[in-house]
């Protein structure tokens, strides 16, 4: 599968410090290089988004189609759903 970045995840994802967009990086092509990355994400009921993943304490929002995946939102936990 391949990655997408949405404007705004790309500059969210660029605010947080290096060692956590090194962490979150590592682990999308973690998941991207699985046969179904699904199997690692929680389906969400929210509106801005179909699916999530979760690395350490932030969470990557994102919609899946057949072979892309299109990320919407990067955030801490506490404040990713508000």
């Amino acid at each position: 599968m391949e990655i997408y970045f949405s404007d705004s995840a790309y500059r969210q994802i660029y605010k947080l410090e290096k060692p956590h967009q090194k962490r979150i990086f590592e682990k999308l092509e973690f998941f991207a290089s699985q046969d179904n990355p699904l199997n690692f994400a929680e389906k969400l009921s929210e509106p801005f988004g179909q699916w999530r993943f979760r690395v350490g304490e932030y969470r990557v929002i994102f919609d899946a189609s057949k072979d892309k995946i299109t990320i919407l939102k990067v955030g801490n936990r506490k404040d990713i759903y508000k």
